[in-house]
C-alpha cells in the first residue's frame, strides 16, 4: 500500500509518497480502505517540528479518515461497512495512508447524505467543536455563544452545532467569508479586520477560542459574570487560566480525543439536516505536498481534504 511519510522535519517538501507493508487490524479493530483523508492545521506544525506529539521522524500523519471497512475484529462492523472517524488521537493513527487499522470504537458508520469527502473533513473538527460546546462549555437554549474564526474547520461546524443547541451565536470572520458564516446560521457576524469584537459584544455565556495568540485574553472583557471561556489552542497557559478564575470567570482548553457518543451526536445532527461540513478544496493522494502549501497559508474556508 501507498503511504505518505517524512524523514525529516521541514516544509511540505518533506512529504513523500512510499510503499509501505499492509497493516492488520489488532482484535476489537477493523481495516479501513481509506477513500477520503481530512488534513488539520495540526498537521503541519507537526510536518515542521513545531510540536512534539509525534516525536521525531520517520512518522505517518492524519488522522481524519473515511472508507470502507475490509477486515473486521470486531463485531460492531462488517466488511463492506462505509465508516468515518479520528482514530487513536494523539497517538499516531498514519491516517495519510491506503489502509488504516482503527478501533472500531472510534469510529461511526457514514451517514448517507454525505460523500466520503465531506465525511474525512468532520471529525477531529466536529469533535472539537462538539467537545467544547456541549461537554465543557454546556451550552443550552438561549445562551448567547462567541465563535472566534467562524469560517475555518473548528468554527463553521461550531457555529452550526451552537445554532441546534438554541444559542443565539455571533461569529468572528473576515469581511469575504461574511455570507457564508451567515449561511451556517450565524446571528452576528463581526469582521475582525474592520471592527474590535471587544467594543461589539457583550455578555457572552461562552466562547470557544480556535485563534489564540492575544484572542484568549481579549475575551475576557466580553464575558458575562460567570461566563466560560473554551480554547482549542491556548490550554496550558497558566497565566491566563489565574487572569480568569481571578475575574470570576470558567477557562477549559479542550485537547480533543476520540469519542464515540460525540461521533453519533455528530452524525445526528448531520442526518437530521442540521450540520454539514465545507471543503475548501480537495487534492489527489499524490499531491500531499501542493495540500500542505495551502493549510501552511491559513486562513481557510472549512476543510481541506485528500482523496485515495
Amino acid at each position: 500500500m501507498r503511504v505518505v511519510t517524512q524523514q525529516t522535519f521541514g516544509g511540505p517538501e518533506v512529504l513523500t509518497v512510499v510503499d509501505a507493508p499492509e497493516p492488520r487490524p489488532l482484535p476489537t479493530e477493523v481495516l479501513v480502505r481509506v477513500e477520503a483523508i481530512g488534513l488539520n492545521p495540526l498537521e503541519a506544525r507537526l510536518r515542521a517540528g513545531e510540536f512534539p506529539l509525534l516525536g521525531r521522524p520517520p512518522f505517518v500523519l492524519g488522522w481524519d479518515i473515511s472508507g470502507v471497512v475490509e477486515e473486521a475484529r470486531t463485531w460492531r462492523f462488517r466488511p463492506g461497512d462505509e465508516v468515518f472517524g479520528m482514530p487513536l488521537f494523539p497517538r499516531a493513527a498514519g491516517a495519510y495512508a491506503e489502509l488504516v487499522p482503527a478501533p472500531a470504537l472510534h469510529l461511526a458508520r457514514k451517514p448517507e447524505s454525505l460523500s466520503h469527502v465531506e465525511a474525512a473533513a468532520l471529525p477531529v473538527v466536529g469533535l472539537t467543536a462538539w467537545q467544547g460546546l456541549v461537554d465543557l462549555g454546556g451550552v443550552g437554549e438561549g445562551d448567547r455563544v462567541l465563535v472566534h474564526g467562524g469560517a475555518g474547520g473548528v468554527g463553521h461546524v461550531a457555529v452550526q452545532i451552537a445554532k441546534a443547541l438554541g444559542a443565539h451565536v455571533i461569529a468572528t470572520a473576515r469581511g469575504s467569508k461574511r455570507e457564508f458564516v451567515e449561511g451556517l446560521g450565524a446571528d452576528e457576524v463581526i469582521d475582525y479586520t474592520a471592527v474590535d469584537f471587544t467594543e461589539a459584544v457583550r455578555d457572552v455565556d461562552v466562547v470557544l477560542d480556535t485563534i489564540g495568540g492575544d484572542t484568549v485574553e481579549r475575551s475576557l472583557g466580553v464575558l458575562r459574570p460567570g461566563g466560560h471561556l473554551v480554547t482549542a489552542v491556548a490550554e496550558e497557559d497558566t497565566a491566563l487560566i489565574a487572569r480568569y478564575e481571578a475575574a470570576g470567570l470558567r477557562f477549559s482548553g479542550i485537547g480533543v480525543d476520540p469519542d464515540p457518543v460525540a461521533l453519533r451526536g455528530l452524525v445526528d445532527l448531520v442526518e437530521q439536516g442540521r450540520l454539514r461540513v465545507h471543503v475548501q478544496e480537495t487534492f489527489p493522494f499524490e499531491r500531499v505536498a501542493d495540500a500542505h502549501r495551502l493549510l501552511d497559508g491559513g486562513h481557510l474556508q472549512g476543510k481541506l481534504v485528500l482523496t485515495v
